[in-house]
């Protein structure tokens, strides 16, 4: 699996510590920016991140803002793209197999590093069940067109 990641400058320090934990699980990823703690645009990344997602070079994204409302908001604005914003355990468990989004949006200045890293871990090995919830999902695709 192919990972584009991004934050802004108040989720630089999870972002850190999810490409350590990514480097360790020898999964493939780039880091889209920014590259230190100055006040930089959320949606900048956003946009980048969910461009290269779309772009199909990489199979999802994971984006980290100080709340993870704006990168949310910024992320499910671009058609085609899923954002989740969970700061759980459970949360990243159940997107997965009832959503199947295609980005992880989490809020850097709510969980830890430790959490951050466990959402990431569940969020990449949970497997979509498709079935009930592919309907569901299909009136959501759908909305897309009522802009």
């Amino acid at each position: 699996m192919n990972i584009a990641l991004g934050s802004d400058h108040a989720g630089w320090e999870l972002k850190e510590e999810v490409k350590k934990f990514l480097s360790i699980q020898k999964a493939d990823y780039k880091d889209f920016g920014p590259y230190n703690e100055e006040p930089v645009d959320y949606p900048d990344y956003a946009e980048k991140v969910c461009e290269a997602v779309l772009s199909g070079k990489f199979d999802r994204g994971i984006l980290i803002c100080g709340t993870g409302i704006g990168m949310s908001i910024a992320a499910n604005k671009i058609k085609g793209i899923y954002a989740a914003l969970v700061d759980n355990t459970f949360s990243a468990e159940m997107t997965m197999k009832h959503n199947n989004p295609n980005v992880l949006v989490m809020p850097g200045r709510l969980i830890g590093k430790t959490m951050g890293t466990e959402i990431v871990r569940i969020w990449l090995n949970t497997k979509y069940e498709a079935g009930r919830h592919e309907k569901r999902l299909n009136k959501v695709k759908a909305l897309e067109s009522k802009g």
